[in-house]
């Protein structure tokens, strides 16, 4: 507990800190330190672990666990920023190591995904025997964190709806973050449709980068020729490793906010795999779709290409399915946490609900000063309890099976 104590006095410093550079400098320490530490754990179980098989109680193939985890994982910014944030980041000096592709896909791909996978074999190897995550101060701050991210989430779509959709109404803003809530708490009443609008957006997303290939005319040498790009990044791996910018920043945080969270969704979908197996798969498997789509729209960007309507409306509503399947993930592991299900309120007034909650809180945002940052230190600080109840429960640990999740 006293690390609880430690960054949560840090976090105050942070917060009431009299300059912004001060407070930057504060969060990059922060968030830096807690970045080692989970990337030196996952090395660790790797090689202690490396052969232990992991399941979950709703294990699936690795097709329908990859597509779980990607759409559950990402949202619209995946589909939407990179044409915006290319000539950023060939604009500004601290950027200048290397080409604006390697970037971006620093920003989104590969080592970032470790996060998720240092959580998923908790959720699968640790928590069944330490259950840390039923003690009710856990489960509290770990279920307020998952409710604030995931109006959050819905808070930052609304925010850049008139940036997807250039002449978007004001009726219409309110109108489609409120349908696109609805949607999501409908999928979450039942684990199937979870699994089927997985599957069925990553699929889209798949036409989708097919579509913008073709009317870019790219050919297959051009496409090899931009994808060499992505070389700057695993060149230069170290530096992603701690903020470059206050904006790489930004985004780390974003990914410490949804590790927990996620990898407590996905872990329950793990079909039996050896831990260092779920590793690469963490790693590669996600990233080959975002280098390809990356690459394409880097060609696009490159070449002065205009997108036309329709390509940019397809954007948009794959965009939209990935919000819808970031959500519902989100409400549904919640609800369960909370025993706020279908099963003890009925459809109709679970729907109501949560649809109430979650749509309130995306409208409370606009009146508050609460930033992704905040939640980030906020998961860190509970790693850092999670971390301290591991160690003073060690003992409780029994010896991880060869065969099976747990001894």
């Amino acid at each position: 507990m006293r690390a609880c104590r430690l960054v949560a006095f840090a976090a105050t410093l942070v917060s009431n800190a009299p300059h912004k550079q001060h407070e930057r400098l504060c969060m990059n320490m922060i968030l830096s330190a807690a970045i080692a530490i989970t990337l030196l754990t996952s090395v660790i179980l790797v090689l202690r672990f490396g052969s232990v098989r992991l399941i979950g109680d709703n294990p699936q193939t690795i097709s329908a666990f990859m597509a779980i985890l990607f759409t559950s994982g990402l949202d619209v910014g995946l589909i939407m920023f990179p044409l915006t944030e290319f000539p950023v980041y060939e604009a500004e000096a601290e950027y200048g190591f290397t080409n604006a592709l390697a970037i971006e896909f620093g920003f989104w791909g590969f080592l970032v995904w470790a996060f998720y996978f240092l959580t998923t074999f908790y959720f699968c190897a640790v928590e069944p025997h330490l259950k840390l995550f039923e003690l009710r101060p856990v489960k509290l701050i770990n279920n307020a964190i998952i409710i604030a991210t995931c109006a959050f989430t819905g808070f930052l779509f609304l925010s850049y709806l008139p940036t997807y959709v250039p002449g978007i109404t004001e009726p219409a803003r309110y109108g489609l973050v409120a349908l696109v809530v609805l949607l999501a708490v409908l999928s979450s009443t039942d684990i199937r449709y979870v699994k089927w609008l997985s599957l069925g957006s990553s699929g889209l997303f798949a036409v989708l980068i097919g579509a913008v290939w073709w009317v870019s005319g790219m050919s297959a040498g051009g496409f090899g020729t931009v994808v060499a790009n992505l070389g700057g990044y695993f060149a230069n791996l170290p530096k992603f490793i701690v903020p470059l910018t206050d904006y790489h920043a930004f985004y780390l945080f974003w990914w410490f906010a949804w590790s927990i969270m996620i990898g407590q969704f996905v872990a329950r979908f793990v079909g039996g795999w050896k831990l260092w197996h779920l590793l690469i798969a963490l790693l590669v498997i996600p990233s080959i779709p975002i280098a390809v789509w990356f690459s394409v729209l880097f060609y696009v960007h490159s070449e002065g290409i205009m997108l036309s309507g329709v390509i940019r409306l397809a954007m948009v509503g794959v965009g939209v399915i990935f919000v819808i399947n970031s959500l519902d993930s989100l409400t549904k592991l919640y609800s369960i946490n909370l025993g706020f299900t279908v099963a003890r309120f009925g459809k109709a007034r679970y729907v109501a609900g949560h649809w109430l909650l979650l749509f309130g809180l995306i409208l409370l945002y606009q009146f508050t000063p609460l930033k992704i940052e905040w939640i980030g230190l906020g998961v860190i600080a509970l790693y850092c309890c999670i971390y301290a109840l591991i160690f003073q429960r060690r003992s409780d640990l029994r010896p991880l099976n060869m065969s099976g999740n747990t001894a």
